[in-house]
């Protein structure tokens, strides 16, 4: 007889999976990804075409403090790190190891958020605003961008270990942490490709 493969992929039977095996909801999720990876195309792209129309403004390399973002960089990524551990104590069911790493996750995804006001409040000092060139306002949008996705990412990690202690999340939700998880991996990996292609990528 052969085998059933059409075994749930979530914990949750009220989150059942569709015909590519996934349940709804990740699959909504990576929907969302897939539409937003089409934005941020459209917006690096833009950025690439503007980057050496600084007009009268500062150039990249005159304003860009790239050890600083480095670091703000590699604390980021860390907060991905912090991601799979969370995910795997729910899966474990250790709920105090879980909120632990959720709580981290989200702290570090703060502090990158405070560095890049940081940073924008040093650029707008020195004369690079959101209207003083193409490559400026380019900039803004683009890396704005990503950053209300990472804003909206920390809401959503503090939303998921605020719901850890009324019982609201056990580990059954497990999926549920997965999804909030995919959505952080992704500005991760969206923040790589954005600080390759502005900081790394000198301008004319």
């Amino acid at each position: 007889m052969a085998a059933d493969t059409t075994d749930a992929v979530t914990d949750d039977p009220a989150h059942p999976p569709t015909s590519f095996g996934v349940s709804n909801e990740k699959m909504g999720m990576w929907a969302f990804i897939g539409s937003e990876c089409l934005f941020f195309g459209t917006l690096i792209a833009t950025y690439l075409i503007y980057l050496g129309r600084t007009g009268d403004g500062p150039t990249p390399g005159e304003i860009f403090d790239i050890p600083f973002t480095s670091v703000s960089t590699f604390i980021l990524l860390m907060s991905s790190l912090g991601m799979v551990l969370a995910l795997s104590a729910i899966q474990d069911g250790d709920m105090r190891r879980f909120r632990t790493w959720t709580l981290a996750t989200a702290l570090m995804g703060a502090v990158f958020l405070s560095g890049q006001i940081y940073e924008f409040t040093v650029f707008v000092a020195e004369g690079m605003t959101l209207q003083a060139s193409p490559f400026s306002s380019a900039f803004f949008v683009l890396t704005g961008f990503h950053g209300v996705h990472v804003f909206v990412g920390v809401l959503m990690l503090g939303a998921t270990w605020a719901a850890s202690f009324g019982g609201r999340l056990t580990p059954r939700h497990s999926a549920a942490v997965e999804n909030v998880g995919l959505y952080w991996h992704f500005v991760d990996i969206v923040w790589i490709v954005l600080f390759t292609a502005i900081y790394l990528i000198p301008a004319e």
